[in-house]
């Protein structure tokens, strides 16, 4: 199913770990509603500026997302959150992913630096975003924390 010019639901759905585990991975009516809503509105226009996004996690059920040990509360279990990647030149370039989004207007809920840009979570609502910017990061004890990031001043 095309969800936008440039992308498919397979590619969003993906998941090697449902596909060993025999998890089934395929978003609710609700959830693709979602889905549709990020790539439009937040996917779809990075692609059009940027060029190729590789989706490096996207929709997740409830079973994967316990399965792979992700948030309880995670909105890539909604089908609003999507974590991506962008190559150039053979070199990872996130982090003009994340300026663009901050530059370009574009309504999104959280956009996450995910350690020093290793990739870049976005997440989008229906409504009541809350264009927060921040970045993931490891504590003293190896466990994920998150911080907003510094200097970053969202309208």
């Amino acid at each position: 199913m095309r969800l936008s010019k440039n992308f498919v639901l397979s590619e969003i759905t993906r998941s090697n770990t449902a596909k060993r585990l025999g998890i089934d991975n395929e978003p609710t009516k609700k959830d693709l509603e979602n889905l549709q809503r990020i790539v439009t509105n937040l996917l779809q226009p990075v692609r059009n500026h940027l060029g190729p996004i590789r989706i490096s996690s996207g929709y997740r059920s409830k079973e994967l997302n316990r399965a792979i040990g992700g948030s309880s509360r995670s909105q890539h279990c909604k089908g609003q959150a999507l974590d991506l990647q962008f190559w150039k030149d053979g070199q990872m370039c996130n982090k003009e992913v994340y300026d663009w989004i901050l530059n370009s207007g574009l309504e999104f809920d959280q956009m996450i630096n995910e350690f020093d840009f290793a990739w870049i979570h976005l997440s989008l609502k229906k409504s009541g975003n809350r264009k927060q910017v921040l970045e993931a990061y490891k504590d003293k004890n190896g466990d994920t924390k998150y911080r907003f990031a510094p200097d970053i001043i969202t309208l």
